[in-house]
């Protein structure tokens, strides 16, 4: 029996089957996979935020920034053997966890990350597969390298698999 390997805020992990690859406490970040179904290698980031470049943030932690860890996790995957034609995403969080009168860009910060994790998956030309994003509540992912599923499980509101 494999055993779930962490990835925390802000970092990014690539393995292949029949290990399992989780993120506990995804609320407003992004928890993406990137996958080679053939190959059985995939690649989970905990994205907090959208962007790193622009705001002249390093490199350290790649998996932090949605525009840093995307290009990352296709440069690993493709070193360890996956094939960039046969990448394919999956993806889960992104909530709505601040209730702030305004609307300004930390209150939409859940929202900000799924619309730059969607574009940067569109300009490497990578679909989407599944996704369960948006919302109100938090979520806990385990993605399954020997099969491909993501179960997810929403506070309250119970568990699903994609």
């Amino acid at each position: 029996m494999s055993k779930i390997i962490p990835v925390r805020m802000g970092e990014l992990k690539i393995d292949k089957k029949p290990q399992k690859l989780g993120c506990n406490g995804l609320g407003s970040c992004i928890g993406l996979i990137i996958y080679d179904e053939f190959r059985k290698i995939g690649g989970l980031a905990h994205i907090i935020l959208p962007t790193g470049r622009k705001n002249g943030n390093n490199e350290q932690k790649p998996g932090k920034y949605a525009d840093l860890a995307i290009p990352h996790l296709i440069e690993e995957l493709g070193s360890a053997g996956a094939h960039p034609r046969r990448l394919w995403a999956k993806m889960a969080g992104g909530a709505h966890m601040f209730s702030l009168e305004s609307d300004n860009d930390i209150s939409r910060i859940g929202e900000r990350n799924i619309e730059a994790v969607r574009e940067i998956l569109k300009q490497y030309k990578i679909p989407v597969k599944a996704m369960d994003v948006g919302g109100k509540s938090g979520r806990t992912i385990v993605f399954y390298l020997s099969s491909g599923e993501l179960k997810i499980k929403t506070f309250q509101k119970g568990e699903k698999t994609l």
